[in-house]
């Protein structure tokens, strides 16, 4: 019988292949709400743990182990649902429904939680369609099989590939994980309408040039004529397929229709989307920039748009930081680096702008940016990875960071070391000697990887997610806005949440886990290269006092928590501090050493 490409397109949707993206969910959301200290396991007799239901009723017993930073590793096989002595299979939707009170998922917010929930399920049991690929051959994989081999998202947020708006064609289209080439649909905006803005030594015409070529320009530069228009009379923006026909051809349907906007077709290159859904990476010229475009799609807490009047001043945010890297003696001998968004470009729909707020999606729905590759900056021998990668773990419980730790022929400390000079100290010394913050997750960082070890770290998404902290630094004015007003007793966050509590909590429990590097070792060399940064910059030790990495505990800052009170604008991104969920306190794992 043949299968239709309407009954193909849910293939994957099976019932075993289900059962196991549940399963491997309801572990996730037992971990990470327990370490958010939503869920309150109560201690068994046999060595597992329980957790009860709003009524009581409904129980789920687990074994798990718990590591430094209250993580739980949650063991995936070991969880049972029980109600009144019987047993249940597990469902995540009805884990949430049934505890919707003790995650204080309210009326409003929890239909919407379970359709992300749903669509997160849905990408896992996609996912599980892969052929299996190990730990061992992903860490020497090319740089976009690493980027699309990805299987767990975000490592803190439950519900982390949501993606509201996608329909499943669109997923198999569009999702990173499915690495399907996409073509970027471009559009002429009229320049009275459009603004462009490109970082030292870059303009226009030379930026679209080389993006398109000569070939794909003229054709363009055609259409128009055939219109009777002048493509000089416009600015080009490469826009997301879906963005263009499930919002531009509609809602911005009267700007099309008095060509302020011209759709002028597909361009010729094949793209590839990263981890971050929106921004794609250029596979037919992997030295061209990648392209990061507006997606009205609701992913992780956001509408996933780019604001025309945000993006202007982000060729001159990149500028500035390139500068104070490469002024900074230290910073420069890390090898540290980041990848310049060094244009942008945005359209103006006047009807919107004069009848919505800042910060609306109406705002964000026609815009650009262009990023720089890292490939042309690798030296022989050297092989780039998301550092989302090293949290990978394979089938059989092998993680990506012990594959590269094996092929090193480093010892399992040495090369975490290596790494955290490359990683942990950039980011150290931007806090305290510039009151300067990342947001350094995973799928931010790029490793620059040579026989195992990682040589250098290359920081992406600067402009959206870097903040200076300092009142008094100063600054150019069209780099202004990223000045951050936080609380003093807020500021050292920034490192100890963003790194230690959501990234290295992660790294340092699966390495214990696998056997490689126990975890008393694992803090004590995040130590040492804490005091060696410090030892190298005495000149600093007022900082060093006054926010003090060695402090005995810090605030236990709720990314879930973020999420479950709204999950449609879950911080405001004029006020990030201010929106920020604390609860309890951490001991800080470092403290003791």
């Amino acid at each position: 019988m043949t299968i239709t490409p309407t009954a193909a397109a849910v293939e994957h949707l099976t019932p075993e292949r289900w059962a196991v993206a549940n399963r491997l969910l309801i572990r996730k959301a037992l971990a990470e709400f327990s370490h958010e200290r939503l869920l309150d396991p109560a201690p068994l007799d046999d060595g597992r743990w329980s957790v009860r239901g709003d009524d009581g009723a409904v129980e789920y017993r687990f074994a798990a182990r718990r590591f430094a930073l209250d993580h739980w590793q949650v063991d995936a096989a070991s969880i049972t649902r029980h109600r009144h002595g019987s047993d249940l299979p597990l469902d995540a939707l009805d884990f949430f429904i049934e505890l919707r009170s003790t995650l204080g998922l309210s009326p409003e917010v929890l239909p919407v939680y379970l359709e992300e929930i749903s669509s997160t399920l849905a990408g896992t049991a996609y996912k599980l369609t892969k052929e299996p690929t190990t730990a061992a051959e992903l860490a020497v994989a090319g740089f976009q099989d690493i980027e699309t081999g990805m299987t767990e998202g975000h490592p803190c947020f439950v519900a982390n590939n949501g993606r509201l708006g996608f329909g499943v064609d669109e997923y198999r289209a569009y999702a990173p994980e499915a690495a399907t080439g996409i073509s970027l649909v471009w559009l002429a905006a009229r320049r009275d309408r459009a603004t462009f803005t490109a970082g030292a030594g870059l303009d226009y015409s030379t930026l679209i040039a080389g993006e398109l070529g000569e070939e794909t320009l003229a054709r363009f530069a055609a259409r128009m004529t055939d219109l009777g228009l002048d493509l000089d009379d416009y600015l080009l923006i490469p826009v997301h397929p879906w963005q263009w026909w499930n919002k531009l051809a509609v809602t911005f349907a009267g700007e099309v229709a008095q060509q302020h906007l011209v759709c002028l077709g597909e361009g010729e290159d094949s793209y590839l989307a990263q981890q971050s859904i929106r921004t794609f990476f250029n596979a037919s010229h992997p030295e061209k920039h990648y392209v990061k475009t507006a997606l009205s799609v609701l992913n992780m807490g956001f509408m996933r748009g780019l604001s025309a009047a945000y993006m202007e001043a982000t060729p001159a945010i990149n500028d500035w930081l390139t500068g104070l890297i490469e002024r900074d003696e230290l910073l420069r001998g890390t090898g540290f680096s980041t990848i310049r968004e060094r244009a942008a470009v945005g359209y103006h729909h006047r009807a919107y702008e004069a009848a919505t707020a800042k910060g609306s999606p109406y705002l964000k729905m026609l815009a650009a940016l262009w990023r720089e590759s890292p490939v042309p900056s690798l030296a022989d021998g050297e092989r780039p990875a998301t550092m989302a990668s090293l949290l990978h773990t394979d089938a059989e419980g092998r993680s990506v960071a012990g594959a590269l730790i094996a092929e090193s022929g480093l010892g399992p400390a040495d090369w975490l070391r290596r790494y955290l000079d490359a990683y942990l100290v950039p980011v150290l010394h931007s806090f305290y000697a510039y009151d300067l913050v990342f947001m350094p997750h995973g799928e931010n960082v790029i490793l620059v990887i040579e026989d195992g070890v990682v040589r250098r770290t290359v920081f992406k998404d600067i402009a959206e997610e870097i903040a200076v902290m300092d009142p008094d630094a100063v600054l150019p004015p069209q780099v202004e806005r990223i000045r951050a007003d936080v609380p003093e007793d807020m500021k050292l966050l920034s490192v100890l949440t963003d790194v230690f509590d959501c990234f290295l909590r992660f790294l340092g429990a699966d390495l214990a886990t696998e056997g490689v590097l126990d975890e008393e070792t694992f803090w004590r060399t995040v130590a040492e290269c804490v005091r060696g940064y410090q030892e190298s910059v005495p000149y600093l030790a007022d900082k060093f006092a006054q926010y003090d990495m060695f402090t005995k505990e810090f605030a236990l800052s709720c990314l879930n928590r973020l999420q479950l009170r709204d999950n449609q604008q879950m911080v405001d991104l004029e006020d990030p501090a201010g929106a920020l969920q604390l609860t309890g306190r951490l001991r800080n794992p470092i403290a003791e050493y």
